[in-house]
Formats: structure tokens, C-alpha cells, sequence
């Protein structure tokens, strides 16, 4: 890169640093990102460039693959309802072992020195109640607790949370990220929810990435909803962004974790990426 264009790039971010230096961050972690080492690096670096710029960053992560392969493994089949897995007890005993011990510990071991490892049974910073009898250890978030959160933010280092919580006598429930990522942000009064996935965004037609909505206000999810363009697993991921914003989280955005640095185009140029979810009334 030339002189001159970094120079560009660095007067074009300035404006953006600011205005996140000291503010809170949440990034849902999740999809391709996760599995590909290479843009799971990118995203580590990614993460720790914005803790050096005075980003507060949390990490909230799920595990899919890593659970289906650890399943498969031992013979437990897997099970999904409307999205959710069914989580009987062989299948929560995997669920902890993987989402809170191997998953969460090499996401902090790339973060060099700066991430702290949590599930949400630490503190008990995600009080669950049961949310539907079929699926099992499936938890509801009652409750968040961000003590913990907070003093490691305020620390310097990066919390790295594991969904998995737990009730007021200690059962342990399987919690769905994205849902997990939103009620954070809101515990936090974070200014920004980033949920990392698969695909551009929002998209009008789901096979077709130049269809792509870059912002939603959220009194448009409904109709959105209606048409059939959210749809699927976009149901909870959206419905937890609009939550946050509800509720006072300043924006949320639907970014490629395929595209790497994405979080960095995201926050620190006029560009953008994915699709923003806003509340007219909080706009700029």
C-alpha cells in the first residue's frame, strides 16, 4: 500500500474512531468465519486492533459445526426444531464441553493475551429458564448479569462468552447466540450489536447477493417478515436486533463474515458492509 492511500484510509477512519473510542461493542461470532483459520485470524486481529483503538469489545460465540462433529463422534444424533436443537442431557453434556471449554479457548488463545474465556454460568451472567419442554435444555435469558462483563472491559482485555446458562439451581441450557448476543448488548447498553454470518445481509432474494437492503429502520422488520424475505434462522437473529434497539442499543448491523476485515470496513469507513438496522428516532 502507498503512502499516500494509507494515509487516505486513516483521515477517512478518524472521524469513526472517535466516535467509537470508549463506546461498547458486541460481536456475534459465528458461520464460515468460525471454521475458515484464516478469517478467524483476520477476525482475532480484527478484534484486538479495535480494543487498541478504545473500542470496548465483547465476543459472544455459538459452535454448531464443532458441536455436530463432537456428537457424531459419540454417536448422539443431532435434532433441530424451528432452529433450535433439541438438547437432551447427553446432548447438553456435549454442548458445555465444546461451546465452553475447546470452542471458547482457541477464539482466546488467537487473542493474544487479550481475551478473557466465560459461558454465561460465570457470574451467573445468563439466568435461563426452560423454554419449551420439547427442546429440552433449551434456556430462555430471564436474566443478565454484566458485572462480570464490565469489570474485564473495564480491565482492557476482551470477554469471550460461551452461550451456555443456567437456572437459579444450577441446570445448565443450551442458548441460542444470536438471542444471547442481543439481551449483552442490552445489559451493556452497547452502542453497537455486529452479527457475523454467512451470506451479504439482508437480501430481497436470498440467491441473489445484488439484492442486498443496506439499511432497515426497525418498524419495517414486520412487513419484511410478511413478504418472506426474513425468514428461517434471519427470524431470531433480526428479532434480537430489533430487541437491542428497542431497548436502547444505538444500531445493529448483518455483516459477511466471509469477506475478510469485514468488521473493520464495517465500523471505520463510509462503506459500510451488510445491512443496518436502526431506529429513525436514534439516526444521525
Amino acid at each position: 500500500m502507498k503512502n499516500e492511500e494509507m494515509a487516505r484510509l486513516f483521515s477517512e477512519a478518524t472521524p469513526y474512531i472517535q466516535k467509537y473510542h470508549g463506546k461498547t461493542m458486541v460481536v456475534k461470532y459465528g458461520g464460515n468465519a468460525m471454521i475458515n483459520e484464516e478469517l478467524k485470524n483476520a477476525v482475532m486481529n480484527d478484534l484486538v486492533t479495535l480494543t487498541l483503538l478504545g473500542v470496548r469489545v465483547v465476543l459472544v460465540h455459538g459452535g454448531g459445526p464443532a458441536i455436530n462433529e463432537m456428537l457424531k463422534k459419540v454417536g448422539v444424533e443431532s435434532r433441530f426444531a424451528n432452529g433450535l436443537r433439541v438438547t437432551d442431557d447427553a446432548t447438553m453434556e456435549i454442548v458445555q464441553q465444546v461451546l465452553a471449554g475447546k470452542v471458547n479457548k482457541d477464539l482466546v488463545a488467537k487473542l493474544r493475551g487479550r481475551g478473557v474465556g466465560l459461558c454465561g454460568m460465570d457470574g451467573q451472567m445468563l439466568r435461563c429458564t426452560e423454554l419449551d419442554p420439547q427442546l429440552g435444555h433449551v434456556g430462555e435469558i430471564v436474566h443478565v448479569d454484566a458485572t462480570l462483563i464490565s469489570s474485564l472491559l473495564d480491565g482492557g482485555f476482551i470477554p469471550v462468552i460461551a452461550t451456555v446458562g443456567m437456572d437459579d439451581l444450577g441446570q445448565a441450557y443450551n442458548v441460542n447466540a444470536d438471542t444471547a448476543a442481543a439481551q449483552i448488548a442490552i445489559a451493556l447498553k452497547a452502542e453497537k450489536l455486529v452479527s457475523m454470518t454467512d451470506i451479504a445481509g439482508l437480501l430481497r432474494d436470498k440467491d441473489d447477493e445484488t439484492t442486498l437492503i443496506p439499511e432497515v429502520e426497525v418498524s419495517e422488520i414486520e412487513g419484511y417478515k410478511s413478504a418472506g424475505i426474513i425468514a428461517g434462522g434471519m427470524i431470531p437473529k433480526i428479532g434480537g436486533m430489533a430487541d437491542a434497539i428497542y431497548q436502547g442499543v444505538h444500531e445493529a448491523v448483518i455483516i459477511d463474515g466471509r469477506v475478510p476485515h469485514s468488521i473493520l470496513l464495517e465500523l471505520f469507513s463510509n462503506r459500510g458492509s451488510g445491512t443496518r438496522f436502526y431506529r429513525r428516532s436514534h439516526r444521525e
